[in-house]
């Protein structure tokens, strides 16, 4: 890590990082002069090394993103057989595949476009002119201009235009938030920092960095990194390089294989028995076309796309917006959600939450002051507050400022009862704050700073109290609290000389302050509620180890075995070491953007699926690299939401664990589409496939087989979208990620149920030619149909039966099976539609024979749900699923 922000040993002849040389060595190195560097000189290195911009390596063209959406083995089935079904004159079913096929198209296409806008937003942030140091010269240049060496200047609202050491800094506050995640501005300062440690990126105080933004003071520096060499180079590097393929997409991809491969081979077989028999030639290719069609489920991608469209749009109304539809589905699998500490966890709003009066008598001149603990908390600051008053100004000031007015103490009260008269502003060497402030007799000085800093400027009378204080200050520490020392003295007159030694001497310590960023009310019930749901939260946060570990432990993350580690921990362990612990480290402290990406590969090595939370530009390559990238919508910058699959609207760790729930109902109804529509596929083709071994004519037409493929796949198994989510759904462990949709107890079941309904539906045929009935195939026809509709109601919860589950909390599945069986007994009954669809009316005791022949299918499915919980209560002996 540290190499990387040095010079090349090619270049320099030495690996030492940039911060912890002095400006003097670092402008030696780069042949930087004071004057800055000729126009010639930074030519030749501009030639040289580049230009300042983010490079984009692995950028698609709209084409190659579109074209890439048709390269699936079942799509292009799929198209073959809308040819075959157009050339032999069945243009309706061929375009309602063709438009199936170029909607999944279309979405994926719109979905995989924005993904690559990722890459551009961070080039975004490279732009803009900065004030250049040539040949003695100020000039404006554009950011893409700057080089090695050049000697730059800034102040306050400035973008820092590359990687810089500062040489020269006054009173330099910085935004670091988007590379480091932390809210609060970091001081500046030009001193080399101590060799031999692992400074983070968050602790390099003398160094600037692309893209972040000075908030307070001026300085100047030179530049010693650009483009892609940079930190924000490094990460838009990574952005490139980490895309993981969602559960669902795999699982997806899987099915169509293995069912693209199902059905070439029975249609083949089809042919081939048909043509043995004797049959037609051009029926039996109509006839094998036709199965094709039944027997991969075409609606699969619509049905998908819509139950993914519903979740994303009742995950809109619950403050979690999705920007790609298969992270939907996908957040329901997740086995670990990485989240940050701050805004997520937290509020992200710096506040008082101990408040240790000292019980210091103060001095006799000072007695009647109000509280002195909220007098400095109110005064001692340069907090601003807006129009709509609003506090503006740095978030530990901000806290104390509104801890103080909610006990009364309003700051624009107070100034006008003690005016200031003067101030040392706070510097990284005192650690402090003083502003001095007029009374009617003399002055107070009010002092804020480190306690360390303020215990050694105390009146003698202090002494014996000073292990008392630094126990106490230790002990807020250790929980996790920015510990702050309030200090006050009394001045005979307002000071004549403004020295450090003069002013601040013989303080009396009135109170230690401990400030935290709190964790969110709901955030420690949204936390137990994943870990009952079998998910495990793990925290990282660029804070400090012992406050990490804190927020850890009060949300419930941390527990008595688990393990808290920092990033320069992370940095020094091998790799083998870190993949056997990564499953019990539950905090990271200190990270970089390389270890967040380095935790989600461990996890996701060992088969976990993994969510990553993110705000800054440094969580993007993570984003991308997880399962699901989930950036923060209130505070996340444009470059975090660009690598997401979700944004929160509201920065919540609880929405995350809504979304969770959304998307295992998702993925459960997915599951009983896929379920339905297979065991419907297959007991058409068994029904085609046993005919001749039972010496039965062919009981389907190939109308038929489209036209139950297109009416209960459709109509039916898009209702099952709307299904309500089963009463356990968050009281069960993440679905396995290994496993497909065809594994296992499912396979199984599609193919018993198939083969009921193909068996079914044979006997009906064979019934009504044993009596005589020349509308056998009508009769057979219309089982298959309605047999189908009674296993997709037995099929709307994996345990629960029917009747458990109720018939109106579906409302749209049940509108869609009454349609089904009007639109079934239309094409019977309606003489035009008769010939084209080789149907005739039934008489009654016909449809008496189909209806009790249909109700068989949904009868058996219940019966072995029945038996399932029936075995269920067995081993447990309880907690039976009502």
């Amino acid at each position: 890590m540290a190499e990387k922000m040095a010079l090349s040993s090619k270049e320099t002849g030495r690996q030492t990082p940039f911060h912890e040389l002095s400006a003097e060595t670092v402008a030696q190195l780069l042949e930087s002069p004071p004057q800055g560097l000729s126009h010639a000189e930074a030519q030749r290195r501009l030639a040289r090394i580049g230009p300042n911009v983010l490079e984009d390596t692995k950028r698609r063209t709209a084409l190659r993103i579109l074209l890439g959406q048709f390269g699936d083995l079942m799509v292009a089935i799929l198209l073959v057989s809308a040819v075959i079904s157009g050339v032999l004159g069945d243009l309706t079913d061929a375009l309602i595949i063709i438009a199936i096929v170029v909607l999944t198209a279309v979405v994926g296409f719109i979905q995989e476009y924005r993904a690559e806008r990722a890459m551009e937003v961070l080039k975004s942030m490279a732009g803009g002119e900065v004030k250049v140091i040539r040949e003695g010269t100020v000039v404006s240049l554009p950011h893409s201009q700057l080089v090695p060496g050049d000697r730059v200047r800034l102040e306050a609202g400035d973008v820092i235009p590359a990687d810089l050491r500062f040489t020269d800094v006054h009173q330099l506050k910085v935004d670091e938030s988007v590379l480091t995640g932390e809210s609060h501005n970091v001081e500046k300062h030009s001193e080399p920092l101590p060799s031999g440690v692992s400074h983070v990126l968050a602790e390099r105080f003398n160094m600037g960095f692309k893209g972040t933004h000075v908030t307070q003071g001026r300085a100047a520096a030179i530049v010693v990194a650009t483009g892609m060499r940079t930190e924000l180079g490094r990460i838009a590097h990574l952005v490139q390089q980490n895309e993981t393929v969602t559960p669902l997409q795999r699982r997806l991809s899987l099915l169509g294989k293995k069912l693209s491969l199902a059905v070439l081979g029975v249609c083949t077989l089809v042919f081939l028995f048909g043509f043995l028999r004797g049959e037609e030639p051009l029926l039996l290719l109509l006839t094998a076309v036709s199965l094709a069609v039944a027997a991969i489920p075409e609606a699969l991608p619509a049905v998908v796309t819509v139950t993914l469209a519903m979740g994303a749009r009742r995950l809109a109304r619950q403050k979690a917006l999705i920007r790609k539809l298969s992270a939907v589905e996908t957040i329901g699998a997740v086995t670990y959600i990485c989240a940050d500490k701050t805004g997520t966890l937290t509020k992200n709003q710096m506040a008082v939450q101990i408040l240790f009066r000292t019980g210091a008598a103060l001095p006799e001149p000072l007695s009647g002051l109000p509280d002195p603990a909220l007098l400095v908390m109110a005064l001692n600051n340069d907090v601003a507050a807006d129009p709509k008053g609003h506090f503006l100004g740095d978030s530990t000031e901000v806290a104390l400022v509104r801890f103080a007015a909610l006990q009364g103490y309003v700051k624009e009260e107070l100034e006008h009862k003690f005016p200031r008269v003067g101030e040392l502003p706070f510097s990284s060497d005192r650690k402090c704050m003083s502003t001095v402030h007029a009374l009617p007799e003399g002055a107070v000085l009010l002092v804020k700073g480190a306690v360390e800093s303020l215990l050694e400027r105390l009146a003698p009378v202090w002494q014996s109290r000073l292990s008392e204080w630094e126990a106490q200050a230790l002990q807020m520490a250790t929980q996790g609290y920015r510990v702050l020392g309030l200090a006050v003295r009394h001045l005979p007159h307002p000071p004549d000389r403004w020295e450090p030694t003069h002013l601040e001497r013989d303080l009396t310590l009135v109170a230690l302050v401990g400030i935290m960023d709190p964790p969110r009310e709901e955030a420690a019930a949204a936390v137990a509620e994943c870990k009952k749901a079998g998910i495990q939260p793990v925290m990282i946060t660029g804070d400090h180890k012992m406050t990490a570990a804190a927020i850890g432990h009060q949300l419930g993350i941390l527990e008595e075995d688990d393990i808290v580690l920092t990033g320069p921990e992370l940095d020094a362990m091998p790799e083998e070491v870190f993949r056997s612990v990564a499953h019990k480290v539950k905090v990271y402290a200190r990270t970089s953007p390389e270890q967040k990406l380095r935790i989600i590969t461990a996890l996701q090595e060992r088969g976990e699926i993994v969510a990553m939370t993110g705000d800054g530009v440094n969580d993007a390559p993570a984003l991308k690299k997880a399962h699901i990238g989930i950036a923060m919508g209130l505070n996340g910058t444009e470059v975090a939401k660009e690598a997401s699959h979700l944004i929160l609207l509201d920065d919540n760790f609880a929405t995350i664990v809504r979304a969770v729930r959304q998307g295992r109902r998702i993925f459960d109804n997915i599951v009983k589409f896929i379920r339905y529509t297979l065991t419907s596929n297959s007991g058409e083709i068994w029904a085609i496939v046993l005919a001749p071994f039972f010496q039965l004519p062919t009981p389907l037409h190939p109308v038929h087989i489209l036209w139950v493929n297109l009416l209960t796949d459709g109509l039916p198994g898009l209702a099952l979208a709307s299904e309500p989510e089963e009463t356990d759904v968050m009281e069960r462990p993440p679905r396995p990620p290994q496993t497909s949709f065809l594994s296992g107890a499912l396979a199984l079941k599609v193919l018993w149920v198939g083969l009921l309904m193909g068996l079914v539906t044979l006997a009906t045929q064979a019934l009504a030619l044993h009596l005589g009935s020349p509308r056998w195939q009508t009769m057979a026809f219309s089982v298959l149909c309605f047999s189908q509709l009674g296993n997709v109601l037995a099929l709307r919860s994996e345990r629960k039966s029917f009747f458990q589950r109720g018939l109106w909390n579906n409302k749209q599945l049940l509108g869609a099976v009454l349609l089904t069986v009007a639109l079934q007994t239309l094409i019977v009954y309606v003489p035009a539609l008769n010939p084209v669809f080789k149907t005739q009316p039934l008489n009654l005791w016909e449809w008496i024979m189909v209806g009790v022949m249909s109700t068989c299918v949904f009868w058996a499915v219940e019966l072995e749900k029945w038996w399932q919980r029936r075995g269920h209560t067995g081993q447990s002996g309880k907690n039976a699923t009502a």
